[in-house]
């Protein structure tokens, strides 16, 4: 038996062997010399949308925090355990990021148990729940339109929960004056997993957007 799963290795075995090498003077200077990436992607879990390849960053360029959901927590130092809280405090404290990007994606299974509070919990302990409880008062809303299709509802709600976060953002004092000195900028973004759309939320309107990206020669 491996001491880790074989797929991990052979997949371990392709970075070092291509990457890697290629790149060996770039892990060398990461490791000698810090690291000082300009941004910051606070993404779901979902093992489908992974920041570092929707955005082709290399070693060293994005800082990323994973969540369920992509969720920002409400500044709140009450003396819990807060992951997200503490990711965003070494960013901006320590690494000065200059932008910070939440970005959701389509068909997320976070979103889907926010609009069906009722289910069955995954555990006694329902951490998802507890967690998913953040956009309560918006997945009420959203789940109680009988206008809207279940998927139209879920896709409403992964962007909403953007919108939600970014406002969760502006609670930490940190965050705030930094940005309203011009020193930060928070974004959103929205990732299409089938079609691998990418959509940006304008800042004045909350509307969300396709950038004028030209991928007309991908292979869809």
């Amino acid at each position: 038996m491996t001491l880790l799963p074989d797929t991990l290795l052979s997949g371990y075995r392709s970075f070092v062997q291509g990457r890697y090498l290629q790149e060996t003077q770039t892990y060398r200077a990461l490791a000698r010399d810090g690291q000082t990436p300009e941004t910051m992607v606070i993404a779901c879990c979902d093992s489908r949308a992974a920041p570092e390849t929707i955005f082709g960053a290399g070693a060293g360029e994005l800082f990323v925090a994973r969540n369920v959901a992509n969720l920002v927590p409400p500044y709140n130092p009450d003396g819990e355990f807060h992951g997200t809280s503490a990711a965003l405090e070494f960013a901006v404290q320590a690494l000065k990021v200059r932008n910070i990007v939440v970005m959701g994606h389509g068909r997320c299974g976070g979103i889907k148990a926010a609009l069906s509070p009722g289910s069955e919990p995954l555990s006694p302990g329902d951490f998802i729940g507890k967690w998913m409880s953040i956009l309560q008062p918006v997945a009420e809303t959203v789940a109680a339109n009988a206008l809207m299709t279940s998927g139209e509802r879920q896709t409403a709600l992964e962007r909403i929960s953007i919108r939600t976060s970014i406002a969760n953002l502006r609670t930490f004092p940190y965050i705030a004056a930094r940005e309203r000195a011009g020193e930060l900028r928070l974004c959103g973004a929205w990732f299409d997993i089938s079609t691998a759309e990418l959509w940006a939320m304008d800042p004045e309107t909350g509307d969300f957007q396709r950038p004028l990206v030209d991928v007309e020669d991908a292979v869809i």
